[in-house]
């Protein structure tokens, strides 16, 4: 008998979304990623969970669909690290869109999303509309839709604590050196020099953009080329504007480039997209890329931006499934499922493409397509509330209220950061804590001790790293000094 029912190798969005459902449907499941969750392409995104504008343009109505559909389930899901997000589209006629063009695919938009919460498309008048204020004079008229923007990062994260506390085995910074395939998988399995070996009865290849190569090292096969590789970088600069509201802006190339409020005293700039060869680990803005996004905003913003501005630059690897039969602009960012079921021998599901938004949906396909391998089981994410979810879409403002009341000691924005990261698992976090001597040591911004053991002993956090950039951003506000004090904590 195998040790597990279903083994998956990636912890990016995909493979903790695949995880915590089967997880969820009473299976034995174990998730091996050779670094940290997150640590791939599933932190370096834009951080958007949205139907995908553009993709309209390219004839993609199943996948803009599909997305649309997800956006207020997910919100519903994790109403901490998601929200709803108002975009400001300024009409500009040099890129070659016409107004009407534009008004009707932000009607179908519309019309094909099912809306309960989010808000619909209205005109605005740049002139005397405050979104209009940051932008140069010659923009007169624009829309104004709505989308959602998560903390991508601590979404992966979640999924898996989700999947860990419903059984699944979540073993981080383990690299699998060899899946032997019989009537069940042998997976080698080394964590850090220590070897150890786990069995299988299926098999999931969720590496992302690192796929083929876990097929070639891993499981010693010669996979026929599916995947694309293309590379989006994002640069974070001082707040652009005061308003909440977030810009998408045309390009004269075809493209758009986003500029969204992030983590209230910044900017996030992207993205840009060019192909990629290589390792996707080495993935790095270019300094092209750099210009390129600054010469954007520059466009559309009176408050030029250069490269000198940038406080963080970042670049993720995008894996899309290429069937060799489109042209390279009309691939789309869909996923695709490839499942091998030779006889007598245990099966293997390979996880080309997918994207934040679809992650969830992406999960329940990979398990109907195992079904015949299991016992039967029935969806169940669609109504569910990750960790720290458990409360209204629109409970925010009354949970850090509560949390202030709780603890009244903490500072206004350190229980708003809180509750945006951990929800009404702050009580989880802050468990024991009665006075303000009882945060322990202060890192820097408004890290506190307690938070890093709780980051430490519930959400696999192991490096300053993983705590500073991907189960928060706090990385923007520290000092190289405060860094090390608080590497040299986390190690003792």
């Amino acid at each position: 008998m195998a040790d597990f029912d279903l083994a998956i190798i990636g912890g990016g969005i995909n493979g903790a979304g695949i995880a915590r459902d089967a997880a969820g449907r009473g299976l034995k499941v174990v998730l091996v990623e050779q670094n940290d969750l997150a640590s791939g392409t599933s932190s370096a995104s834009s951080k958007l969970i949205h139907g995908g504008l553009r993709y309209l343009e390219h004839g993609s109505l199943r996948l803009v669909h599909a997305a649309l559909n997800e956006r207020e389930v997910l919100l519903r899901m994790a109403p901490h690290l998601i929200r709803p997000l108002r975009f400001v589209l300024p009409l500009d006629a040099a890129t070659g869109r016409s107004p009407f063009v534009v008004r009707f695919g932000l009607l179908v938009y519309d019309l094909i999303g099912r809306r309960q919460i989010l808000p619909g498309t209205r005109a605005l008048d740049l002139v005397t509309d405050q979104t209009g204020r940051p932008l140069k004079r010659r923009f007169h008229h624009g829309y104004e839709y709505s989308d959602c923007f998560a903390d991508d990062a601590r979404l992966v994260v979640i999924n898996a604590v989700d999947a860990g506390e419903r059984g699944a085995s979540i073993r981080t910074r383990t690299r699998c050196m060899r899946a032997e395939r019989g009537d069940v998988w042998r997976l080698i399995l080394n964590a850090r020099g220590a070897r150890d070996v786990v069995t299988a009865r299926v098999l999931v290849n969720a590496a992302g953009a690192w796929a083929e190569t876990v097929a070639e090292t891993v499981l010693r096969q010669a996979p026929p080329r599916r995947l694309r590789l293309d590379q989006g970088s994002h640069i974070v600069v001082p707040r652009l504007y005061d308003h909440d509201r977030a810009y998408i802006l045309q390009v004269r190339d075809g493209r758009v480039v986003f500029a969204i409020p992030f983590q209230d005293d910044f900017t996030l700039i992207g993205t840009t997209d060019r192909s990629f060869v290589g390792d996707p680990a080495a993935a790095a803005p270019a300094e092209e890329e750099i210009d390129y996004l600054c010469s954007v905003i520059n466009e559309y913003f009176r408050a030029g931006i250069v490269a000198a501005d940038v406080l963080w630059a970042f670049a993720g690897v995008r894996a899309l499934y290429d069937d060799g039969l489109k042209m390279p602009q009309d691939i789309d960012r869909d996923y695709t499922l490839s499942l091998d079921k030779s006889f007598g021998v245990a099966p293997l599901l390979t996880v080309y493409g997918g994207k934040l938004t679809t992650f969830r949906r992406l999960a329940e396909d990979v398990l109907a397509r195992l079904g015949p391998f299991f016992p039967p089981s029935r969806p169940w994410t669609a109504g569910s509330a990750l960790p720290g979810g458990d409360f209204a879409y629109d409970g925010a403002p009354a949970l850090v209220a509560r949390t202030q009341q709780q603890w009244p000691f903490l500072a206004a924005g350190h229980a708003r950061r809180l509750v945006a990261a951990y929800g009404t698992r702050v009580e989880n976090v802050l468990a024991g804590v009665a006075r303000p001597e009882d945060l322990g040591p202060r890192f820097g911004a408004d890290l506190t001790g307690a938070e890093v053991r709780y980051l430490m002993s519930k959400e696999w956090a192991q490096t300053a790293d993983d705590l500073l950039w991907r189960r928060s951003k706090l990385g923007l506000r520290f000092s190289g000094a405060e860094r090390a004090t608080l590497e040299s904590f986390m190690a003792q």
